[in-house]
């Protein structure tokens, strides 16, 4: 018999949520082969078999709750076994080619098995659930067959042949005033970063502060260097790296903003892991792009499209989101005009941009001139930082990227 239990996820997470069982009992599992896919706090993962067997027992039920460490399933190493140990001589040959063909049925049955359930990431089974989707029908290009997220999404964009209408079913909940509802289960991942924000608001004396730049002098130099860039560093040149590299600055100046409240203690950090928000489909998520402040542009805007194709391929480890000292979060690229960014965890500051929006602005007391504008957002905990360091904090991302070269000099 073999446990399988839930494995040490990270420090910080301690319970997972079954989202799918990928074997069933009396199903066959290789060893090494994936038997559950568990949805944490931050990322999925799939949990392997150490044994070869049948699967015994599932101890949990899609959707339950379990703990690290706790036994989800049982695994019957090889099978049953027969209690004789020895046969008669006149039996052997017979007993031989019953287990021949025992063995054959037991290879189809894997066979058959595995053709049912085809090989698929776990974003790719988590969309195709969503979707309805029957991942047998989906075809991949992957050269070992497995399905893949972006698969999914090519195969549900697809015209669909005209079927029997299918009546759909009722809603959930029906209010006595006769309006229909329907009640949706937050996944894991959104009730985490509900409690998350929640606390972090109950918890902190959370202020925000704003500034706004003219963004002419970052946009002409893009605009001089992003082609031999993209030929260089085969990345393009964003306002990411500006935004990181300006921030880095920043918080050597102001290090009280890159560090954390431990009880009466602050932790002063000398290191600069910056946090980029990138969104999801099941919500906002935070990998961390490290030691900044020994990257150029082309490393940072490397990194942040790495971490990036990652978060939306659902491929991130607990590593990538572990770790950050201070976060970038960009609302502008919905739009966003103006926004008050919640602090992330137990960081102490949070820099928002926002869309880029061209604005009248004086030039001086004669002269008027169409500027591209962004505002700026500094969420910052009171306790730690006062208004003048926070208003300090901005006004340095400012003069750095409105005088762009100047970032080189402070790298």
């Amino acid at each position: 018999m073999a446990e399988i239990k839930v494995p040490e996820l990270a420090e910080s997470i301690t319970e997972g949520t079954i989202a799918q069982w990928l074997k069933q009992p009396g199903d066959h599992v290789d060893k090494g082969e994936y038997i559950v896919e568990l949805e944490t706090d931050k990322v999925n993962l799939e949990v392997i078999s150490e044994e070869e067997g049948i699967v015994k027992e599932l101890k949990a039920t899609e959707g339950d709750t379990v703990q690290v460490g706790e036994v989800i399933a049982i695994v019957e190493a090889g099978g049953e076994k027969s209690n004789n140990d020895e046969a008669p001589a006149n039996t052997q040959v017979k007993d031989k080619s019953q287990e021949e063909q025992k063995a054959e049925d037991v290879s189809e049955k894997v066979t058959e098995e595995k053709k049912e359930r085809p090989i698929a990431s776990p974003a790719a089974r988590r969309l195709a659930r969503e979707k309805g989707i029957d991942l047998s029908q989906v075809p991949t290009v992957d050269p070992m067959g497995r399905v893949r997220k972006q698969d999914v999404s090519s195969y549900s964009d697809q015209p669909k042949q005209e079927s029997a209408p299918v009546q759909k079913p009722s809603p959930s909940v029906v209010p006595e005033d006769g309006k229909p509802v329907e009640r949706v289960r937050l996944s894991r991942r959104r009730q985490t970063i509900a409690k998350r924000l929640l606390e972090v608001k109950q918890n902190t004396a959370m202020l925000t502060t704003f500034n706004e730049i003219d963004m002419t002098a970052v946009m002409d130099l893009r605009k001089r260097k992003k082609d031999n860039f993209v030929k260089e560093h085969d990345v393009r040149l964003g306002f990411m790296s500006f935004f990181t590299k300006a921030v880095v600055a920043a918080l050597k100046k102001y290090p009280a903003v890159n560090s954390e409240l431990d009880g009466d203690e602050l932790i002063m950090k000398n290191f600069y892991d910056i946090g980029v928000a990138v969104s999801t489909d099941e919500g906002l998520v935070v990998p961390v792009i490290r030691d900044c402040d020994r990257k150029n542009f082309a490393e940072i805007e490397s990194d942040i499209l790495a971490v990036a194709n990652k978060a939306r391929d659902n491929k991130l480890t607990l590593s990538d989101l572990s770790g950050g000292t201070f976060t970038i979060t960009n609302g502008g690229v919905f739009g966003s005009l103006l926004s008050t960014p919640i602090l992330n965890g137990t960081q102490v500051g949070i820099l928002g941009m926002h869309t880029i929006q061209t604005r009248p602005v004086a030039i001086d007391a004669e002269r008027m001139e169409n500027r591209p504008m962004m505002y700026v957002a500094l969420s910052y905990d009171h306790r730690v930082i006062d208004g003048k360091e926070a208003v300090g904090f901005l006004v340095t991302i400012k003069k750095l990227l409105e005088n762009p070269e100047d970032l080189l000099l402070e790298g």
